[in-house]
């Protein structure tokens, strides 16, 4: 199927006399009728479910659904994007180890990764993704166990090489983590680049609805966790009666043990009802990512024009720096997220904020009703100003959420709001 095709259908397929739309298996629990059956159940034997934190069967379509439109073997949803990022990091590394990241990232990613992950005992360095692999690879150290990264940044609007990183990140035996959140699959699928885990904070564009929290952490069945020495993933666990997950689940390892030891400890899930919601926003994304990213281009370059605008990053825009891999890796469309940094500085960006009445300033991005947001004051709030300077954020940059109104409505709000700015 195409991937219009697979958001409607992937993942649920009614029988004869049961509901079309994906119902809402609202239970905890479920019933069995031997002690053998939730034996074999907890021992990973057997398919199926027994307790909705490890699984349920309304989360498990949209983990189908998601797993396949990204190109994957399988997919774990979690109550957040950062619950997925931590869960894909915690599956693969542990106290003592290092993990190497792209400086560009999202400000919350930032902070796990500087601060939080230090109480865990793992070490994050960050990288600059647009410096040559000669740099890139003298970062790499014998105790790294994987590089991160993201498709579009957030918020800078950085476009991430995935080929060239990915083959890096091979060359040194660690797998690629792609935060794919920004891109969705309908834009870029990074497991065709060579990526190995992609990460989603479906509370974004997958959603799009701005109704429910969630992440999602998808698994490509590609990285060799034996070959490259994880002896986690090869040797047997003694949580599971001595189960080795690359000889019992094979290209799947990764994803298993994410839900059985990482979900199972941690408990970051993922609701029915909030699976139900994803699912709604994801069977129209094609339709709602085309026209975020026509919104997009066009007031880019409303934008790119306007003398109060002193800089505007979007990846389409005639002399971006990123415009080739846009090309390479978005060619469908850039989203409808921009950044931008007034001539005036924080200030102006202040004035033009208020002055806003369309567009709504919400802790928010990728709706669709269009928002905005400065994000050194509040999602980046924790970084310094060097570090928003190395996450390549200037202090008085913008975040715009361009949206799915008329494109004519949005530019006029924008052209008010810049008149008194």
């Amino acid at each position: 199927m195409q991937l219009e095709t697979q958001c409607l259908h992937e993942g649920y397929s009614p029988k004869n006399g049961e509901p079309r739309v994906l119902p809402i298996a609202q239970s905890t629990t479920f019933r069995y009728e031997s002690t053998e059956a939730v034996a074999r159940l907890f021992d990973l034997a057997d398919p199926g479910f027994f307790y909705t934190r490890l699984g349920n069967p309304t989360v498990d379509a949209v983990e189908k659904k998601i797993a396949a439109l990204e190109g994957g073997v399988g997919a774990l949803c979690t109550s957040s994007g950062q619950a997925a990022t931590l869960t894909a990091i915690l599956t693969v590394a542990k106290a003592g180890d290092h993990v190497l990241s792209t400086q560009s990232i999202y400000g919350g990613t930032f902070n796990l990764f500087a601060v939080t992950l230090k109480r865990f005992g793992i070490e994050v360095s960050f990288v600059d993704q647009r410096a040559p692999n000669s740099e890139l690879a003298q970062a790499f150290r014998p105790n790294t166990k994987l590089f991160f990264g993201e498709t579009l940044t957030n918020p800078s609007m950085h476009v991430l090489d995935i080929e060239r990183l990915a083959s890096l990140a091979h060359e040194h035996g660690v797998p690629f983590v792609v935060d794919n959140t920004f891109a969705t699959p309908y834009l870029c699928r990074p497991f065709e680049f060579g990526a190995d885990i992609v990460v989603h904070s479906t509370t974004k564009y997958l959603d799009g609805h701005a109704v429910q929290m969630g992440g999602c952490v998808v698994d490509s069945g590609n990285f060799d966790w034996k070959a490259h020495g994880y002896s986690e993933f090869c040797e047997p666990d003694p949580s599971y009666h001595g189960l080795v997950y690359t000889e019992a689940f094979g290209k799947a390892a990764f994803i298993v043990k994410a839900r059985a030891q990482i979900m199972r400890d941690l408990g970051c899930c993922q609701t029915p009802q909030g699976a139900f919601y994803i699912n709604l926003g994801l069977e129209t994304l094609p339709l709602r990512m085309q026209k975020h990213s026509e919104n997009g281009a066009t007031v880019a370059a409303f934008l790119a024009a306007h003398p109060a605008i002193s800089q505007v990053t979007y990846p389409s825009l005639p002399g971006n720096p990123d415009r080739a891999l846009a090309t390479k890796y978005l060619p469908k469309g850039c989203t409808g997220v921009i950044s931008l940094v007034l001539a005036g500085g924080r200030e102006a960006g202040a004035r033009f904020i208020d002055a806003l009445k369309l567009i709504s300033l919400e802790v928010h991005v990728a709706d669709i009703r269009s928002c905005i947001l400065h994000p050194a004051s509040s999602t980046h709030r924790q970084l310094s100003d060097a570090q928003l300077a190395e996450s390549g954020i200037d202090p008085g940059l913008v975040r715009l959420s361009v949206g799915l109104e008329h494109v004519d409505d949005i530019i006029a709000d924008l052209a008010q709001a810049l008149e008194k700015a």
